[in-house]
């Protein structure tokens, strides 16, 4: 394919813009070979959007945020963005289909009501199921803020905020690139992708892909598609338009887990599907955007997003197994057909403005969001069984529920926020850095069935920030906060009439840190230690089991530590930790119509001691060997604290051949020692979703 065929479309499209494609007709530069380079381009010294709007770098932050480069997702070949985050720190997976595969866990909080995921900086409001993005192929960079981040994005931010950056237009010269993969379990994958400049004006980044695999369990197969574009118009040095589509669909694997037998987990049951034949899992989902951006002076900017995000998620499955003694059958129940239809339109406007205050060098930051979401549950109130199956050789059956799929409720929402940020600085070496957002929500829903209103709230809260970086010798500063954010008691689209009576939880932290860089500049480390009190809980009344109350309260504190250093020739190390300790301070569940406290227990998927590892070495000019340990410590399945996930380690290798400067052929494989594990509790304690097993993958890639 030829490097004009892109940008002659785009030209047909817009034939007001159309001047003579210079940078297309440039001769293509020819792209170094890949190695481990002796300083890195990212990291502390790098500007992160996510931490802040004022357009500091991760070094100026008072806070813990790192970023996972383009360059990382290809040495680490992590094509789905959950394996793709959880190598950072402290950060693990809890993803099962119910969530929509893509909930997490940071610093002893869980669930997308305490960890949010965005979309270049965009946030699907109110959901617990966020489905997009889903695939590495498209994207620039994820950067990950670690602890509360009301500031910026709102409610539903105390663990931390994952924000996942597409591929951009750029003013370079027009490169195109291609990448295939076949592997183990009949998996393929195919991308695409072109960009650059068409005229002086004129920019675009066009990015497409599909995968396909049979998966690890039986009928464990998948398909999924996505595509990112963005054309960009420089209207004049000072102002630019970017209009951006991305839409995915997805068939992920229809499995719901294994469920324990007498206790234990049988490895005879390690690769078994007891689902029905006919299941059905669909994500459709779809982002559209039009960001402007004006800066009249070096010392201002002005940006401003109109988004409309579409999402459609479809289930039809059994979705519970129990294994039964006195049969040896296990026997399915939750026979659950539900349909999402979520849509949400809204604008985010902020300015940075650079000047002095009180004589002093100062950056200042202020905005609004404002977004109207509705969501459509349509449900067979989950009632319906199959039949039992023999739990070595299950017979699928099919689908079956008496109960008819209807409308069920709306939700809508109407959210609007105003924020501000400031970074003042005292001298050279020390600086403040201060934030503040007042959120407002008014969420309804109606009883589609019995035709009435079921409730009309509002919620409101004020979150806030405040730190300092001092800057103790060059490249080496200590950092302190203390923040206080909040977060639903649900996923606010789906609260529930009983959940709409109480108000959102409240949560604070307070967190020191050192970030230093170091052997000129070839290696950087950081430190952080963090406490997170969250209260207003709810939790079972003792005096009366049947109600719940919210005065109940969880809290986290621990340590996190990271060091990436190019240590000699051609060698490359990235390493992380996490130690905490989470606990229920104050809450009670219900236990045979009895409430029993769970205090001083550790909250359900939440691993107390993390750790990731990544080395490569160049060892020949045009050959990298790269290894990579993921270690996730124990977790429970249940509030009691009876049911261990024992602690994993996996390990991960990359044999990388340069065999052009422009193309690349690697052979990984993940897991390589076969380690048995479990990933999470489904919805019900016993029924544990198992991990993939060993796989390899070969993966060709070529920039033209």
């Amino acid at each position: 394919m030829k490097k004009t065929i892109f940008p002659l479309a785009l030209g047909a499209a817009f034939p007001w813009l159309a001047t003579p494609a210079h940078a297309a007709d440039e001769q293509q530069p020819v792209l170094p070979a890949v190695s481990v380079a002796a300083t890195r381009d990212s990291g502390l010294d790098a500007p992160v959007a996510t931490g802040s709007n004022l357009g500091i770098t991760a070094f100026q932050t008072p806070a813990s945020v790192g970023t996972i480069t383009r360059e990382q997702l290809e040495q680490r070949g992590d094509a789905n963005v959950v394996d793709a985050v959880t190598r950072s720190t402290g950060i693990s997976s809890l993803a099962h289909p119910g969530n929509g595969g893509s909930s997490l866990a940071a610093r002893g909080f869980t669930d997308s009501t305490s960890v949010m995921r965005l979309y270049d900086g965009t946030r699907q409001y109110g959901g617990v199921g966020v489905t997009f993005p889903f695939d590495t192929w498209s994207i620039d960079r994820i950067e990950v803020l670690r602890g509360p981040a009301s500031v910026i994005y709102g409610d539903g931010a105390i663990g931390g905020v994952v924000n996942v950056i597409p591929k951009k237009p750029n003013r370079g010269p027009i490169e195109n690139e291609v990448q295939a993969t076949i592997g183990t379990d009949n998996t393929q994958r195919l991308g695409f992708g072109s960009g650059g400049a068409i005229n002086d004006r004129l920019s675009y980044r066009l990015d497409v892909s599909g995968d396909r695999s049979d998966g690890w369990v039986d009928r464990g197969d998948s398909r999924n598609r996505t595509f990112s574009g963005a054309v960009q118009l420089d209207v004049s040095p000072e102002f630019s338009l970017r209009l951006s589509h991305a839409q995915g669909r997805q068939n992920p694997m229809r499995y719901f887990g294994t469920p324990l037998v007498n206790g234990q987990q049988l490895p005879a049951l390690r690769e078994k599907n007891y689902n029905v034949g006919d299941s059905t899992i669909q994500y459709r989902d779809h982002w559209t955007e039009l960001a402007a951006q004006w800066t009249p002076s070096a010392d201002t900017t002005v940006r401003s997003r109109l988004y409309r995000i579409d999402s459609q998620r479809y289930w039809r499955n059994a979705e519970s197994y129990a294994y039964n003694p006195r049969t040896g059958l296990i026997d399915r129940s939750g026979n659950t057909q539900i349909r999402h239809d979520q849509s949400q339109t809204g604008n985010t406007t902020d300015a940075t403005f650079k000047g002095t205050l009180f004589g002093l060098k100062n950056q200042a930051s202020v905005g609004f969001d404002i977004n109207s979401s509705s969501f459509t549950h349509t449900n067979n109130t989950y009632v319906g069984s199959s039949p039992s199956v023999d739990p070595l050789n299950p017979i699928p059956g099919y689908f079956v529920s008496a109960v008819p799929f209807i409308p069920r409720y709306r939700n809508e929402a109407r959210q609007s926020a105003v924020f501000a940020e400031d970074r003042l600085e005292l001298s050279d070496r020390w600086s403040l850095v201060a934030g503040l957002r007042y959120d407002h929500a008014r969420i309804s829903r109606r009883d589609l069935v019995a035709g009435t209103a079921a409730f009309d709230k509002s919620f409101s809260h004020t979150g806030w920030r405040i730190g300092t970086v001092f800057e103790i010798i060059p490249d080496l500063a200590l950092y302190a906060q203390y923040a206080k954010a909040a977060d639903p008691v649900s996923g606010l689209l789906m609260l529930s009439p009983a959940n709409s009576k109480f108000d959102l939880s409240a949560g604070r932290q307070a967190e020191v840190g050192v970030k230093q860089t170091f052997w000129d500049r070839r290696g950087e480390w950081s430190l952080a230690a963090y406490h997170i009190t969250k209260n207003n809980l709810v939790t079972r009344d003792p005096n009366n089991p049947a109600q719940s109350i919210q005065v109940g309260q969880r809290s986290s504190h621990g340590l996190e530590a990271n060091v990436a250093m190019a240590f000699a020739s051609g060698w490359q190390l990235d390493a992380n930790a996490a130690v905490l300790r989470a606990r229920y301070d104050d809450f009670s569940e219900t236990v045979r119509g009895v409430a029993v406290s769970r205090a001083g227990n550790v909250p359900t998927d939440v691993p107390e001691r993390l750790a990731n590892v990544w080395v490569s070495w160049n060892f020949l000019p045009k050959w990298t060997l790269s290894s990579g340990l993921r270690y996730v410590g124990k977790r429970y399945a249940d509030n009691a604290n009876t049911l261990t996930l024992p602690a994993y380690t996996t390990t991960d290798l990359a044999l990388r051949w340069q065999v052009t400067p422009d193309t690349t052929v690697t052979l990984r494989g993940f897991n390589v020692f076969n380690k048995r594990y479990y990933t999470t509790a489904y919805y019900t304690n016993t029924q544990w979703l198992v991990g993939d097993g060993r796989r390899f993958e070969l993966t060709a890639h070529h920039r033209f």
